[in-house]
C-alpha cells in the first residue's frame, strides 16, 4: 500500500482508538471507507453517474477527526496520477487490501463502496459514459379492495 496511505491510516486508527474521540455506531473500517471515499472525491472520475461524482463524508466522522482532518486532507491531494485508469486501480487495489482487514457487517460501507467504484471501472473497460440516473415517483398503488 501506498506510503502516504499508510501514514493517514495509523494517524486515524491511533486517534480513533481512544474512545473519547469516537462517534456513536463507530466502527474501525470506517476510517478504510472514509479515506478511500476522499480519494474517491480527489479523483473526481469522469465516468462516474451523475448523481455519484462525489460521496458525502459523515459529519459525524469529520467532526471526531479533530485537527488531523486538514493534515490528511492535504496528504490525499498530492496523491495523483497522470490518468484516470491509473487513479481507478489505484483505488481498487486500497479497496482490495483494506476489505482483508475486516469481516461480516464491518465491509458493509467498504463492500458499497466498491460496488460504485467497480461500476466505474466497468464503465471503462466496456467504454460507456455515464448515464443520467433519472429520480421518478413510484407508480400508483392500486387501491385496496378490501376498503371499499
Amino acid at each position: 500500500m501506498n506510503e502516504k496511505i499508510e501514514k493517514i491510516l495509523t494517524i486515524w486508527h491511533e486517534h480513533f482508538s481512544n474512545e473519547e474521540n469516537q462517534y456513536s455506531e463507530f466502527e474501525s473500517s470506517d476510517i478504510e471507507y472514509f479515506v478511500g471515499c476522499m480519494l474517491y472525491n480527489h479523483f473526481a472520475f469522469s465516468k462516474a453517474l451523475d448523481t455519484m461524482k462525489t460521496i458525502d463524508l459523515s459529519y459525524d466522522f469529520i467532526g471526531a477527526c479533530s485537527d488531523e482532518y486538514d493534515e490528511i486532507t492535504r496528504m490525499i491531494e498530492s496523491i495523483d496520477f497522470d490518468d484516470e485508469l491509473a487513479k481507478l486501480d489505484f483505488l481498487q487495489n486500497y479497496i482490495r487490501v483494506a476489505k482483508l482487514k475486516y469481516s461480516g457487517d464491518e465491509l458493509y460501507l467498504l463492500n458499497r463502496l466498491e460496488y460504485h467504484v467497480d461500476g466505474i471501472a466497468d464503465r471503462y473497460k466496456n467504454d460507456l459514459e455515464a448515464e443520467k440516473v433519472t429520480f421518478e415517483a413510484p407508480a400508483a398503488k392500486s387501491a385496496n379492495p378490501l376498503l371499499r
